[in-house]
């Protein structure tokens, strides 16, 4: 809320949150599981239930030497600390409980490449225990959503994924840039049955998604994936399809370019 007033009224001093990542629980897991957390020095207890990373600008000629920063980052709740956007920064998580557990990082600092790597490190996890399982079973892949949210039915968004998976009994982590409202649901599958049921969570995840005024389908397109394939029609209903079809024909008229990529090879494809 503080960020967003700061730019509505363009406050010289105010907090501009540029992008905020959000870790689950299960990621931080990952991450100490993996030893990056350890590898980075970087403080992610068995107890702590996510992770904020928050990228914040200051306004053009705000931002102070390293040395005057990390004097009003120490001493911003000091009676007579100056208003600045650090001490207001700062101020803001104390209000919020976790000063204390707080980062910051100025720029060039090399803690910004530690908490960066923390973040990279979770897909990368996840993607090496679906490749474990693959071993396996080589019918084992990855099993992810997408889905993007306005910011103000993120909450409710959240809340479903949590309830959609567990439901299920699944081993999952969930990742990505809550200041969109966009996160990444995936599946940990240890056999070919939490894929299935991973397949029906995500199908049950992005109609709720739709009905939030949302989008099941946010960064990474569809591709050539059945579950996609089968929300992209949830979300524009079989005539906005026959629509798409029609433009792919007119363009691509023996089917040549990308056969299969958002439309399955055949009419009914996946329900």
């Amino acid at each position: 809320t503080a960020a967003r007033d700061a730019r509505r009224h363009g406050a010289a001093r105010g907090v501009d949150v540029a992008a905020i990542e959000h870790l689950d629980a299960r990621s931080l897991a990952i991450v100490r599981e993996d030893g990056v957390a350890r590898r980075h020095q970087v403080a992610a207890p068995d107890d702590a239930q996510a992770a904020l990373l928050a990228q914040v600008e200051l306004p053009p000629g705000a931002a102070p030497t390293p040395g005057a920063a990390y004097e009003e980052i120490g001493g911003a709740l000091a009676g007579d600390a100056p208003d600045t956007p650090l001490v207001r920064l700062c101020r803001l998580l104390a209000d919020a409980g976790v000063l204390d557990d707080a980062e910051i990082a100025l720029p060039g600092d090399r803690r910004q490449a530690h908490l960066t790597a923390m973040r990279e490190a979770v897909p990368e996890g996840v993607n090496r225990r679906v490749g474990e399982a693959k071993r396996g079973n080589a019918a084992i892949e990855k099993t992810a959503a997408d889905m993007i949210v306005p910011f103000a039915r993120f909450d409710e968004s959240l809340a479903f994924f949590h309830r959609s998976f567990h439901a299920r009994s699944l081993d999952y982590a969930i990742w990505g840039h809550i200041s969109d409202g966009n996160v990444h649901p995936n599946v940990i599958p240890a056999t070919m049955e939490d894929v299935m049921r991973g397949r029906q969570a995500i199908l049950e995840c992005g109609r709720e998604i739709i009905s939030l005024g949302g989008c099941p389908l946010a960064e990474h397109g569809v591709g050539r994936n059945p579950v996609k394939q089968s929300l992209l029609r949830e979300l524009y209903g079989a005539e906005g399809v026959a629509q798409m079809r029609a433009v792919k024909a007119a363009l691509d008229p023996h089917g040549k370019l990308a056969p299969g990529v958002l439309f399955p090879a055949a009419a009914d494809g996946m329900a």
